[in-house]
């Protein structure tokens, strides 16, 4: 068991916190696999700190622009594109099982859903810093609501669960195959919550894990990123991690690529870099 009390300051979430927490955790490495390879030169440059992506069935990437307000679209050529625009803090972004995009509001406590054509409505309100957003195997959107320290189920007509809470400042959350959620807390490591809700904390090697979270291809770990280091990491249910890259500048957001590689938007470099598996 381990107790610390920590002081994170960052620009990401307006964070400046002191937290104590008492948890079994292990920040342990372990062996690595064959090595990932991340490419130097963008995939995708001039973006104005990037947080959320998503690709669509298509192979239309979107990307949730904090700064700008806006929503980018690129296409499967590259051609690009702005979705939306005049938005408050777009963070956490999914892409629905109808294909309709969801984007969370981190200043107005809400999450925007866009049709693919652009129209707009607002799907679910009254949160509280919602960041990252994801789909669970019931089609219910699971929001990071970063205030309360819960991850909430939305379902499609609205209606909102508690999946998970007691957590430490949550910024992301995906659901893995036996129907566990991994969630990363920006104050407090990485989380795994079971089908009973009841989480526990199983990996503080991080400094402060960022909205960026993806299940890996077998279901047994995810891919999470470190907004407050440099790395892209995969962590499996006990916490075992395995570094898949380094030299990032604040890397925050990540997603899978059609071909099955990852992309990760950093907000040091406003860009976001391929970062390819092995082979």
């Amino acid at each position: 068991m381990k107790h610390r009390s920590f002081r994170i300051r960052l620009p990401l979430l307006g964070l400046a916190l002191l937290a104590t927490a008492t948890h079994a955790t292990t920040s342990a490495l372990t062996p690595a696999p064959p090595a990932w390879t991340l490419e130097k030169r963008p995939a995708h440059d001039e973006l104005s700190s990037p947080v959320g992506m998503a690709y669509d069935a298509a192979g239309h990437l979107y990307i949730a622009n904090w700064s700008a307000g806006t929503v980018l679209r690129f296409a499967p050529d590259g051609a690009r594109s702005v979705f939306a625009s005049g938005l408050s803090g777009p963070s956490g972004l999914a892409i629905g099982p109808s294909g309709d995009i969801f984007v969370a509001s981190y200043s107005q406590d809400l999450v925007w859903r866009f049709t693919p054509g652009g129209r707009q409505s607002v799907f679910v309100s009254g949160l509280a810093t919602p960041a990252g957003l994801s789909f669970d195997r019931k089609g219910r959107l699971l929001i990071a609501n970063r205030r309360t320290n819960e991850i909430l189920a939305a379902h499609p007509d609205g209606r909102i669960e508690v999946a998970a809470q007691g957590l430490q400042t949550p910024v992301g959350a995906v659901e893995l195959p036996g129907g566990e959620l991994m969630v990363s807390n920006i104050a407090g490591g990485i989380s795994l919550v079971g089908p009973d809700g009841r989480a526990r904390s199983i990996h503080d090697g991080l400094r402060s894990p960022g909205p960026g979270i993806v299940a890996d291809p077998e279901g047994t770990a995810a891919y999470v990123v470190d907004y407050g280091g440099t790395t892209v990491s995969r962590i499996d249910r006990e916490g075992g991690r395995v570094v898949l890259a380094d030299g990032l500048s604040s890397p925050v957001g990540l997603a899978r690529t059609p071909d099955g590689n990852l992309l990760v938007a950093t907000w040091g470099a406003n860009a976001a870099f391929r970062l390819a598996r092995p082979r």
